[in-house]
C-alpha cells in the first residue's frame, strides 16, 4: 500500500513535466543562417539534389531539378574538382529578424585540373511560405556557382599540351625532335558530291585502301565542316592532293626522327595511347588521344620526356568570349635527354650493316660511353609518328628479315669472340702458359672415349700451338683444352668477374648474359663453352665491355647511355676482371691477330692504326654434323688510340666468307670514324 500511494503522489508532477515538454517542442521559425548552413553543407558534400530543394519556388520554376543537378555535376567533373570546401559566414546580429530578404556571405575553395579556385561571395535568402510553414530559401542565380557568371555562360576548360622533350646525341644532334609536317585531310561537306571518285583517287595517291578513309570519316566527332586528318605527305606533292575536291591541308606539329632507320630501335617511336596504357597510367594525368612512347628510348624515358599540359579554366559567354579566368597553369616542356651516342657514328655503322641481318655496339673503352647501338634491318619510326597505314604495318610485320626485332638488345652465341674470356681466366689462374707450345694434331679432337662420337674441330691445322697462334687462327681445340684445364667450377666463378649472368647496369632492357642454362653439366659442355659455343649467350654490348678490360688495365668500364649534368658516374663496372699483366699480353696478341695476313681478322687491319681484335663464327645447329646457320663476329679497338671499340655480329655468313665477311665492315667503320671532325 505504501508503494501505491507513492506513485499516485507523482502523477500530477509527471503530467506537468510532459505538458511542459510538449509545449517546448513547438517548432520555431528557421533562421536564415540555418538555411544557408544546410545549403552549403549539401554543396560541400556535392549533394546537388539537396541544394536544389533549398531554392526559392521562383528559382525552381526557372531551372528544372535535373538541369540544376546536371549543371553543377558537369562543371565539377569537367574541371576535376576535388577537396571542395564551402563555409558560410557568421550572420549579422539582426539577420532575419524583420526583413523578408537577407544576404549572407560564404567562402568556397576547391582544387581543380588547373589549380586551386577560391572565392568569397554572398547568397541572397528570402523568407518563403511553404505550406503552413515559413522557411528561408536560396534565391539562386548562376553567379552562386562562380562570381560573375550569368545566365547562358559556360565554364570552359582549355588544355595546351606541354612540348615533349627531345632526345639528342652527345653533340646536341637531334635523334627524336619536335617538328612540323604537312597533313592532308578531308572536309566532308566539300567532298560529298564526288565522294566515291575522290576517295578512290586519294587512296590511290596515298597507296592505302579506300576503307581506311571510310573508317576515319566514320568517327563520331566528324561533322560536314570539320577537317578530318588523313595522312602526312611531302610538301612537293601537295598540289596533287589539293586538286581533289574536298581535300585540304594544314601544318601540324609532329615527332621527327632525323636518323630514320639508322636509330629506330634505339629511339623507338611515339603513338596514340591505348586503352590498356591509359588504364595503367590513370593516375598520371594521361587522356585519350594523347601521344606516348611506344618503344625504345621514347618509352624508357617517357616520364622525363613527357611535357606537362597547361590548363585554363574560364567563364565564357554564350558566344564563346572569355569573361573571366578562374584558374590557370602554364604548360611545361619535357626534359631534353642527352645521350652518349654519336649520331654520325650511328649512321656510319648502320649504313655498313643495312643490307644484312646484323647488329653492332660501339663504346669508348676508356669512359664507357655508348657511342652506337645498331640493329638491321630496321624501319622508319617517322611512319609511326605520322600515322602508319595498316597495309604498311602488315608488310613490315610479315617481313622474314624481322625489321621490328631489336637485335642489339638480344643475346647471341658469341662464338670465338668469347675465347678472350677463356684466355684471361686461364692466364690469371695459371692454368694456361702463353709460351707453351701445345701439340695438337689434325682438325678434330676428342678428350677420350667417354665423349663417344663427339669432337671439337678447328679450321687451321697447326702444331704446336701457342696462345698467340690460337688467337690469330681462332683455334677451337686449343681453347677447349684450356677450359678443361681450368675446370667447370673455377671457370664459372671466374666468368662471373666479367658480369656474365648479371643485368647490364644501364636502364635499357638488354638480354641478360649467361654461361649456361643451368650450370655446366659435363666436360663436353665445358669444352664447347671454352670457345664460345655451348649455351653461352651475350649481347654485343656486353662483349664490347669485356674487351674494354683489354683496352685498359684489366677493369671493365661502367657503361653509360646518358650523361646527367652534375651527376657522378662510376668509371669501373668490374674491377680486376683480369690482371693488368694479362690485359697487356692479350692486347698485344690481339694486335697480332689482326695484323697477321694469315689470320681471319686481317680484314679489319687499318694501315697506321693498331687494331686489336678477335673474329668469331658461332654455329647454330642441332648436332655437330648437321647443317645450320653461322653468325659472324668481329670485336676490336685501336690499341694506339682507344676511343672506339666495336662489336659487330652479322647473321647467316655461311658461304659468304664467315667472319671474313664482317671484318671489312669493321675496317670501314674505323676508317670513317677517324675522318670525323
Amino acid at each position: 500500500m505504501r508503494a501505491i500511494r507513492t506513485i499516485r503522489r507523482y502523477v500530477p508532477l509527471a503530467l506537468l513535466l510532459l505538458a511542459a515538454a510538449l509545449g517546448g517542442c513547438e517548432k520555431k521559425e528557421e533562421r536564415p543562417e540555418d538555411a544557408l548552413l544546410a545549403y552549403v553543407t549539401a554543396w560541400d558534400r556535392q549533394q546537388f539534389e539537396g541544394m536544389y530543394d533549398r531554392l526559392t519556388p521562383e528559382a525552381q520554376a526557372a531551372i528544372a531539378k535535373e538541369d540544376f543537378v546536371g549543371r553543377y555535376r558537369t562543371i565539377y567533373e569537367g574541371i576535376e574538382a576535388k577537396r571542395l570546401s564551402v563555409a558560410a559566414d557568421a550572420p549579422g546580429p539582426d539577420a532575419g529578424k524583420s526583413a523578408d530578404e537577407v544576404e549572407i556571405g560564404y567562402h568556397v575553395r576547391m582544387d581543380t585540373v588547373a589549380g586551386p579556385i577560391e572565392f568569397d561571395h554572398r547568397a541572397k535568402l528570402r523568407r518563403t511560405a511553404v505550406g503552413k510553414r515559413t522557411e528561408w530559401r536560396i534565391a539562386w542565380e548562376p553567379s552562386l556557382l562562380f562570381p560573375g557568371m550569368a545566365e547562358g555562360d559556360k565554364v570552359r576548360v582549355q588544355t595546351t599540351p606541354g612540348e615533349r622533350g627531345e632526345i639528342v646525341d652527345r653533340n646536341g644532334v637531334g635523334l627524336a625532335v619536335n617538328g612540323a609536317a604537312s597533313q592532308i585531310g578531308i572536309v566532308p561537306g566539300k567532298w560529298a558530291a564526288e565522294a566515291e571518285t575522290s576517295k578512290a583517287k586519294l587512296a590511290g595517291l596515298l597507296g592505302i585502301a579506300p576503307e581506311e578513309i571510310d573508317r576515319k570519316l566514320a568517327a563520331p566527332w566528324v561533322k560536314p565542316d570539320v577537317f578530318v586528318p588523313i595522312a602526312f605527305v611531302e610538301e612537293e606533292r601537295m598540289s596533287d592532293y589539293l586538286q581533289i575536291p574536298g581535300v585540304d591541308k594544314r601544318s601540324k606539329s609532329v615527332r621527327a626522327y632525323p636518323l630514320g632507320e639508322a636509330a629506330a630501335h634505339l629511339t623507338g617511336y611515339i603513338g596514340e595511347i591505348s586503352a590498356e596504357e591509359l588504364e595503367k597510367r590513370k593516375d598520371g594525368g594521361y587522356a585519350a588521344g594523347e601521344r606516348i612512347g611506344k618503344s625504345g628510348l621514347e618509352q624508357l624515358y617517357e616520364d622525363r620526356l613527357r611535357g606537362r599540359s597547361g590548363v585554363r579554366v574560364s567563364i565564357v559567354d554564350a558566344g564563346g568570349k572569355e569573361k573571366a579566368v578562374l584558374a590557370e597553369t602554364e604548360p611545361a616542356a619535357g626534359e631534353t635527354v642527352r645521350l652518349t651516342v654519336d649520331a654520325n657514328l650511328q649512321r656510319i655503322a648502320y649504313d655498313e650493316l643495312r643490307k644484312d641481318a646484323a647488329t653492332a655496339a660501339a663504346i669508348n673503352p676508356v669512359s664507357g660511353d655508348i657511342l652506337a647501338l645498331v640493329s638491321s634491318p630496321s624501319y622508319d619510326p617517322n611512319a609511326f609518328a605520322r600515322g602508319l597505314s595498316d597495309a604498311r604495318y602488315e608488310e613490315w610485320n610479315r617481313d622474314p628479315r624481322k625489321q621490328f626485332l631489336n637485335r642489339f638488345s638480344k643475346g647471341y652465341s658469341p662464338g670465338s669472340a668469347f675465347k678472350l674470356v677463356t684466355a684471361a681466366i686461364g692466364l690469371d689462374a695459371k692454368t694456361l702458359d702463353p709460351g707453351e707450345a701445345v701439340p695438337i694434331q689434325g682438325l678434330s679432337w676428342s678428350k677420350d672415349r667417354s665423349w663417344g662420337g663427339y669432337y671439337v674441330k678447328r679450321v687451321h691445322e697447326k702444331s704446336p700451338v701457342r696462345l698467340t697462334d690460337a688467337l690469330t687462327y681462332s683455334d677451337n681445340i686449343y681453347f677447349a683444352q684450356a677450359a678443361l684445364r681450368i675446370g667447370a667450377p673455377a671457370f664459372a666463378q671466374a666468368a662471373a668477374k666479367f658480369g656474365i649472368g648479371e643485368e647490364l647496369p644501364i636502364p635499357y632492357p638488354f638480354k641478360k648474359s649467361q654461361l649456361s642454362n643451368d650450370g655446366i653439366r659435363n666436360d663436353i659442355q665445358l669444352a664447347d663453352t671454352g670457345y664460345g659455343q655451348g649455351e653461352v649467350i651475350m649481347t654485343p654490348l656486353h662483349i664490347a665491355l669485356v674487351f674494354s678490360a683489354v683496352a685498359g688495365e684489366g677493369d671493365m668500364v661502367y657503361p653509360a647511355l646518358t650523361r646527367e649534368e652534375g651527376a657522378p658516374h662510376p668509371d669501373v663496372w668490374k674491377a680486376n676482371a683480369m690482371s693488368p699483366e694479362t690485359a697487356a699480353l692479350l692486347r698485344n696478341d690481339l694486335i697480332q691477330a689482326v695484323a697477321s695476313p694469315a689470320g681471319p681478322g686481317h680484314g679489319a687491319y687499318v694501315p697506321g692504326a693498331a687494331i686489336a681484335g678477335k673474329t668469331g663464327t658461332a654455329e647454330l645447329k642441332a648436332s655437330k654434323d648437321a647443317d645450320g646457320q653461322e653468325n659472324g663476329w668481329f670485336v676490336g679497338f685501336d690499341a694506339a688510340d682507344p676511343k672506339l671499340l666495336l662489336a659487330i655480329m652479322v647473321e647467316d655468313v655461311k658461304g659468304r666468307g664467315g667472319s671474313g665477311y664482317v671484318t671489312p665492315k669493321a675496317k670501314r667503320i674505323f676508317q670513317q670514324a677517324n675522318r670525323q671532325p
